[in-house]
């Protein structure tokens, strides 16, 4: 699976600069364990914060000024949420920006290779937990399923993993990353712009 995937990953990845100006913040989408099953890294934000508490995404955050470019902010952030030197992360390559439904932020996701597990240190300020999701289980179907937002209003796809709610940007990344790099043809439904704007989401 890694071998496809960084094959077609090198092609996407041409057609992106690193240093493109209209991404504000950056993702690393994080993989390690057995190159034909991978695991990816994910978190889970601290319930205390202000934005999108309680809610598994990827490390990362907004860009910095003293960030040389997004790939830095990635690893940046990666390193001050879970405590993973940006030395230990083997670059492959990165996706088209996109932006969460939410905000008009738009995003790099980049994608890593870490070699061997690591002894994570999550910090406690901006993550609840760290958990390990294989990709195999997200390129079966069964897996996904729909729940309501907003008093029933919308749906939106999530998948369940442990005790984890998978959903929204953090979803939709991983499934175009499969989509893209190893041609998985997953279809899902979305609410439109307008149906978020109603609910009051910018």
């Amino acid at each position: 699976m890694l071998t496809t995937m960084t094959q077609r990953l090198k092609h996407y990845t041409d057609n992106y600069v690193i240093t493109d100006q209209d991404s504000k913040a950056a993702v690393l989408l994080l993989l390690h364990g057995d190159p034909n099953d991978p695991l990816i890294i994910l978190t889970r934000r601290a319930s205390h914060l202000k934005s999108h508490a309680g809610e598994v995404a990827f490390p990362g955050g907004m860009k910095e000024s003293y960030d040389s470019d997004l790939l830095a902010t990635a690893l940046r952030e990666t390193e001050e949420e879970i405590g993973l030197p940006s030395s230990s992360v083997n670059f492959l390559g990165r996706l088209p920006a996109d932006s969460p439904r939410t905000n008009n932020i738009r995003v790099a996701p980049f994608i890593g290779w870490v070699d061997s597990p690591y002894d994570l240190n999550p910090n406690p300020s901006e993550i609840e937990a760290v958990f390990h999701l294989p990709l195999s289980l997200l390129l079966d179907i069964k897996h996904y399923q729909y729940f309501y937002l907003g008093e029933g209003k919308i749906q939106l796809p999530c998948v369940m993993y442990e005790d984890y709610k998978i959903w929204g940007f953090t979803l939709k990344v991983m499934v175009d990353m499969l989509n893209t790099l190893l041609h998985a043809n997953i279809k899902l439904r979305y609410p439109s712009w307008d149906e978020f704007n109603k609910l009051g989401y910018q």
